[in-house]
């Protein structure tokens, strides 16, 4: 197994999901993720979703999904025992996570001034909507939130729809994987300084990080982006969306080898000998009217013939589907990108992610079911010099 992180003790306060998100690949990289909850509630996603027989049970299907490998330890923050254990645990770690709003930390006793004194090798990273500092800081946020505060809206749709959500929370899960690589960077810089790292991510930086071309473009230029419907960036008329015979075909040929290669493929080799069509310049000018000969053509045949003949002749096109298709496809098969997991509080099999590479050939899957709310408390905080008496003093006073 792959598992360059084995020995890493990550202390997880983070909930919902850009955190756990970040500390999920760290724990499927061999960390020891020990995610602190509060008794008897735990992390919102253990509630809710579409199945009510395990968010009753507090294991809800958003829980489940970003957090097997990783141990569960029940403590009540706004307790002064339950921050000594914290600050124990700390001790032991090198890694800290949390994704409070900026300065709630600091409150409770656990920000960054305070903990490197009790670890100054620590890696503390911060997960928030804004980041630590700025005018916004203070401010609460969620993926919708900040998609609509970034830009992405407004260049999403067919122009005159309106602003347009993304169908997926990508920034909450681009700031998960961009706070995993902050940190794994953190743990080499402190494996060579021996000082340790604050590391500060925020959802809307990450989300402008996202659209880094554009930003680019703008700050340079001043060009303003528009809604582009489902038109390629590159603006090239044999690139974008073409109704075909029974749905919707994306296609990329931009450049003139792919072009040749398309009219090929289709069976219009005419439009090559074409003076309207023959260098992208005069394509670009004459834009319209080759795009109207391309989807009268598209229209003749499905869109899984297009999608075929255009992977033969190389030219990029995929057939659009529903998740339930390219989920079916064999080639997602091949690369494992979910793992089956069973749960004792169901008799059904949960698909949890894997990493999203392999290595040497082989899946990073998940090995281990996420744990039930406060299973591994005892056992954590023994590894930690804690006695079984003081255990039972910390529950018997709601701590843990």
């Amino acid at each position: 197994m792959f598992q360059p992180l084995q020995g890493v003790r990550v202390i997880d306060l983070s909930q919902v999901l850009a955190g756990p998100y970040a500390t999920y690949q760290l724990a499927l990289m061999g960390a020891e993720v020990i995610k602190i909850e509060k008794p008897g509630e735990g992390d919102w996603t253990r509630r809710g979703g579409g199945m009510p027989e395990l968010s009753a049970r507090n294991m809800a299907l958003g829980y489940l999904t970003h957090n097997c490998n990783k141990k569960s330890v029940t403590v009540d923050l706004k307790s002064p025992e339950g921050i000594e254990l914290l600050h124990e645990l700390v001790t032991s770690a090198d890694v800290f996570v949390e994704n409070f709003k900026p300065g709630v930390a600091e409150r409770l006793g656990l920000g960054w001034d305070i903990l490197r004194k009790l670890n100054p090798k620590l890696v503390y990273c911060s997960i928030s909507a804004f980041g630590q500092d700025g005018p916004m800081r203070g401010r609460p946020a969620y993926d919708h939130v900040v998609q609509g505060m970034c830009g992405i809206m407004l260049t999403t749709g067919k122009p005159g729809d309106g602003p347009v959500k993304v169908g997926a929370p990508y920034i909450d899960y681009a700031a998960g994987m961009n706070a995993a690589m902050a940190i794994m960077a953190a743990l080499r810089q402190v494996e060579q300084s021996s000082v340790g790292v604050q590391v500060d991510v925020a959802m809307l930086d990450t989300a402008l990080m996202l659209m880094g071309s554009l930003v680019t473009q703008h700050l340079t230029t001043g060009w303003k982006p528009v809604q582009n419907g489902n038109e390629a960036w590159s603006a090239s008329p044999s690139s974008g969306a073409f109704e075909t015979a029974d749905g919707t075909l994306m296609l990329a040929a931009n450049h003139d080898r792919q072009f040749a290669n398309l009219c090929k493929a289709i069976g219009r080799s005419d439009i090559l000998d074409d003076e309207r069509w023959r260098t992208l310049t005069a394509r670009l000018s004459n834009w319209r009217s080759l795009r109207e000969t391309l989807e009268q053509t598209f229209l003749t045949r499905p869109a899984n013939e297009w999608e075929d003949l255009l992977a033969v002749a190389e030219v990029p096109a995929g057939r659009v589907r529903r998740l339930d298709e390219i989920l079916a496809h064999p080639q997602i098969a091949n690369r494992c990108l979910t793992s089956e997991m069973s749960f004792a509080e169901t008799d059904k099999t949960v698909h949890v992610p894997s990493l999203g590479f392999k290595v040497d050939g082989q899946p990073q899957t998940a090995s281990r079911a996420a744990p039930v709310l406060g299973s591994d408390t005892d056992d954590v905080l023994a590894m930690i010099g804690v006695d079984d008496d003081r255990i039972k003093k910390l529950r018997s006073a709601g701590v843990i």
